[in-house]
């Protein structure tokens, strides 16, 4: 008897190929006599690499060897000597219909992916707009493989270990993490209407560099003015490591995001990287929204940026300019939301030993000996521009009280 063999089928774009990884992998174990064939762009080995003793990875370069009509013809006859006996397609192009086509044609039982695009159509109207969350693409993809006769319950948690990636890898590159905070930054996306302010996010560098000395920054990017401009961060400011131009290496940054304790993101594929790797992600939405679809796996909704207008989303995808010409989805998103947001996820792991040596300082209130005004870090004093988290050793000196004027000098520790 011939065992099952499950091709799925998904090229591109970065972000969507790691959301299948959940997917993928509660299929893989659930069904452990499945052979599982994923058909991919060559980038996307390092998310199937061993995840499951029954997945194997094929790549397609879609760019050289099989492209145009004769390059997927040569495809599919390289995909019909593996003998499928099912295929899923979870990306629904051109390229990828043609395929599913011509296994049908041969016998084979196909199923493929619904986009809800009449929905996204709607959450995206300019004039009759219907902001309602679209069923995800974790489920749509299970749609696909129930339609298969494979249900699957998703129970995915990451693809290293509880302990992370083996650091080891990265030795001679990343010094040992010992006490340290280590905090992800990914400012960048694939639109502008994606794109947090280059200022406003280096804002929220200085920012960690002063309320979190312990802490080191790595930052992440893909596109040569993007590397230019991490360079820039990590020239300027000590605490910056410009991972992505250090390693080189799809793989080994998800070693290091394994060992983040934070990662502040876009809606991005950096977002997907470090929720499959099970890292807390802070994201920063601007013209798409997480309604959409395409929240980082097990992401919370307490840890989603994002501002409250009647224009968002503007597009899907974010391939739209804003209509307003302003972006004010990302400009009105101030560096201490963010901040704060960090903060609260630093808080919830005092057990660990690098934050606990900050929370003697970060977490002391001073009281203003005239008129009884208690500065809160955890509060910090947005209007005189403190943002939330920021210790009172670490107040600029022209900073006043703000109920009477008096300077930091006339404050004192509240002894608890």
């Amino acid at each position: 008897m011939r065992t099952d063999h499950l091709l799925i089928i998904r090229f591109s774009a970065l972000g969507d190929v790691a959301m299948t990884v959940p997917v993928i992998y509660s299929l893989a174990n659930q069904y452990p006599q499945l052979r599982i064939g994923i058909l991919s762009r060559p980038y996307a080995h390092a998310f199937f690499d061993d995840l499951a003793p029954n997945v194997t990875f094929m790549a397609a370069d879609l760019n050289k060897e099989y492209q145009h009509l004769s390059g997927i013809n040569k495809l599919y006859r390289r995909l019909m000597a593996k003998q499928f006996t099912a295929i899923a397609d979870f990306h629904d192009i051109i390229r990828t219909k043609y395929l599913r086509s011509a296994f049908l044609l041969d016998g084979i039982k196909v199923a493929h992916i619904n986009k809800h695009r009449s929905e996204k159509r709607k959450l995206t109207s300019t004039k009759h707009k219907e902001l309602f969350p679209i069923q995800s693409s974790f489920q749509n993809y299970t749609d696909v493989l129930k339609e298969l006769g494979y249900p699957v319950e998703l129970n995915f948690k990451s693809i290293f270990p509880p302990e992370g990636g083996d650091i080891n890898l990265l030795e001679g590159s990343i010094e040992s993490k010992e006490d340290k905070i280590w905090i992800g930054i990914a400012p960048f996306a694939a639109h502008k209407s994606k794109v947090y302010p280059l200022n406003l996010m280096e804002q929220i560098i200085v920012s960690i560099q002063n309320n979190y000395p312990n802490s080191q920054i790595f930052l992440f990017g893909g596109k040569e003015d993007e590397l230019n401009q991490l360079n820039q961060w990590s020239e300027k400011y000590n605490n910056c490591i410009n991972a992505s131009a250090l390693l080189k290496n799809l793989r080994k940054e998800l070693i290091l995001m394994s060992h983040l304790n934070v990662m502040i993101t876009m809606d991005s594929a950096n977002m997907h990287l470090a929720s499959l790797v099970n890292i807390p992600a802070i994201s920063i939405w601007g013209g798409t929204h997480p309604y959409a679809g395409f929240k980082g796996w097990n992401q919370t909704d307490e840890n989603i940026v994002q501002t409250d207008l009647p224009c968002r989303p503007c597009s899907i995808y974010g391939k739209k300019p804003c209509m307003r010409n302003d972006y004010a989805c990302l400009n009105n998103i101030r560096p201490e939301q963010i901040i704060q947001k960090l903060a609260n996820i630093l808080k919830s792991n005092y057990n660990n030993t690098s934050i606990n040596s900050l929370k003697s300082k970060i977490m002391k209130k001073y009281v203003c000996d005239m008129c009884g005004y208690i500065y809160d870090p955890e509060l910090g004093d947005p209007d005189g521009n403190i943002a939330p988290g920021t210790a009172f050793e670490d107040i600029p000196d022209d900073w006043v009280c703000p109920l009477c004027g008096v300077s930091k000098d006339d404050f004192s520790l509240v002894e608890e």
